[in-house]
């Protein structure tokens, strides 16, 4: 058939590509094309063009940021950037031939015009998380282990507890992956490394293929990203491939068969062992609590009737919510499975230090209780949040992606006094509301702008985000009496009105920091 030639050359080209698996492979002239400039883009592009291959990088974007990037990159050698619309339409030639490789950058979509166009060409699309793997080895270098941490929430307190319990023991060790490093960055690091803790998104996973971690977890599953991955079904099979050919242990949430059946259908190292975490007393092969300590029966010799302690729950500080537990107890697994000592999960937990937006607290003032966890972009993290309190003000909304709001309205109706509404897409939100939560008073935010912005396809700017906040804070403010919570727990994504989470959970910090504690304007991170 016509064409057979292609395919040999694709199995030509492929065979080059299962030898590129060490720094020291021979990656020179290789031709790729790097979708995206943004953060894993701009590491993957920087990382090729040291390696000696040939780069195209292609994105939509016009902005100055991608433009001052481009510029970077055109400086260090990559051979072209194209930029706009019409640059991520078609695959680029590179020397007047198809390239063999295409590097994507985590967020497009396996349907996305050049990815699926390279899928019809038989050309091999690889993360930059599956580029990393096969650049660890490195002569002259350690070759660092990974844990790798996935989970539809959590995952960055965990890498970070993580991250913290391996310093703890003595170890140089980094959190690198979705948690904002890239992991290319941190290979490249005159640090010579003994361990990564890995996040990994659904993203980074879909386009990953060859790893093999020492230990791996996913935390949790719930209902996300379904626009993205197209169905809930393939976005719980791109979380499982984080326990494929894992060689220690694999760590799951006992409390979600999900997760647990992932383990049973993984391919794993011969040897591998299936550990659970729990936040009630574990059986055996499991971490857990009991009377308010953090327990392991599973990586001890005498695990059949007694069990190690590892922290407490005051170790964790002044709040300890379920879901806080289980991340501690997930990190902890990971460690252990890496042989960290007892001590050090201790150590690690305690000089842990949890980032901004994630149940944050920002003021008590008249007995009114502010807490911002912006990063409750889904459902399922807004559970997490809504369940650690009584009485609560939700502020909530914005980009659902998709997911359904029935069960976490009605597992949490009993908590809301009322909630008040952001987002230009809020319809699926108010319509759970309606249905299992009738009674809850809920504040609508002026049409306005954003209403204009729905119509004209126009952007929203950062100030309005920053002027949606302020109007739900004072409507929150005008409800709110001596023992609530205001809870910022969107439930949802914040592109639609913010620049990210972290926008519009500052956005929080300062309305409240304004109008509940009269304080002047601040520019802090």
């Amino acid at each position: 058939m016509g064409g057979a030639a292609v395919n040999t050359n694709d199995r030509h080209g492929n065979e080059r590509l299962k030898d590129l698996t060490s720094w020291d492979a021979d990656w020179r002239g290789l031709r790729v094309v790097v979708t995206g400039i943004g953060v894993s883009g701009f590491s993957a592009a920087d990382t090729l063009i040291e390696l000696g291959a040939r780069v195209v990088v292609v994105d939509a974007a016009t902005t100055p940021k991608a433009e001052a990037q481009a510029d970077t990159l055109k400086i260090v050698g990559a051979v072209d950037v194209l930029l706009g619309p019409d640059a991520v339409l078609t695959i680029p030639e590179i020397d007047g031939e198809k390239p063999e490789l295409v590097v994507t950058s985590p967020g497009w979509r396996p349907d996305q015009a050049l990815l699926a166009a390279a899928k019809r060409a038989h050309i091999p699309v690889w993360g930059d998380v599956e580029l990393a793997w096969r650049l660890r080895e490195r002569a002259g270098r350690k070759t660092p282990d990974w844990l790798t941490i996935t989970g539809t929430n959590g995952k960055t307190t965990t890498v970070g507890m993580t991250e913290s319990m391996l310093q703890a023991a003595g170890l140089k060790a980094i959190a690198v992956g979705n948690v904002g490093t890239p992991i290319l960055d941190a290979l490249r690091d005159p640090v010579d490394y003994d361990v990564f803790a890995v996040e990994l998104s659904s993203f980074q996973l879909h386009w990953s293929e060859t790893l093999s971690p020492a230990a791996s977890v996913c935390l949790n599953v719930a209902e996300d990203h379904v626009d993205w991955h197209g169905s809930y079904e393939a976005y719980l099979a791109d979380k499982a491939k984080v326990f494929e050919n894992t060689r220690i242990a694999c760590i799951y949430n006992a409390e979600q068969i999900e997760t647990e059946r992932m383990v049973e259908n993984a391919d794993v190292v011969e040897g591998c062992r299936a550990v659970g975490f729990t936040t009630v007393t574990p059986a055996i092969s499991m971490l857990g609590v009991v009377e308010g300590l953090l327990v392991d029966r599973a990586f001890i010799a005498e695990r059949k009737d007694s069990a190690a302690e590892l922290a407490a729950l005051s170790d964790l500080g002044p709040v300890a919510p379920r879901h806080l537990v289980a991340n501690a107890l997930a990190a902890a697994a990971l460690v252990r499975a890496y042989g960290v000592e007892p001590a050090a999960v201790r150590e690690g937990l305690k000089h842990y230090l949890p980032g901004k937006h994630r149940i944050q607290p920002v003021s008590k003032h008249g007995d009114v209780l502010w807490i911002n966890d912006s990063k409750a972009t889904n459902p399922h993290a807004a559970a997490a949040a809504l369940a650690a309190f009584e009485n609560v003000v939700w502020i909530a909304g914005g980009l659902s992606k998709g997911v359904n709001y029935d069960d976490l309205v009605k597992d949490q109706a009993h908590r809301l006094k009322a909630v008040v509404l952001i987002g230009t897409d809020t319809e699926a939100l108010e319509a759970s509301l309606q249905r299992h939560a009738a009674d809850v008073p809920v504040i609508g935010q002026p049409k306005g702008e954003t209403e204009e912005a729905q119509t004209s396809g126009r952007e929203l700017s950062p100030i309005f985000g920053d002027t949606v906040m302020a109007q739900a804070v004072a409507a929150a403010a005008r409800i709110a009496v001596p023992g609530d919570t205001v809870l910022l727990a969107p439930a949802a994504a914040s592109m639609d009105q913010f620049s990210s989470y972290a926008h519009r959970g500052d956005a929080f910090i300062q309305a409240v920091r304004e109008l509940v504690e009269g304080q002047a304007p601040t520019t802090e991170e």
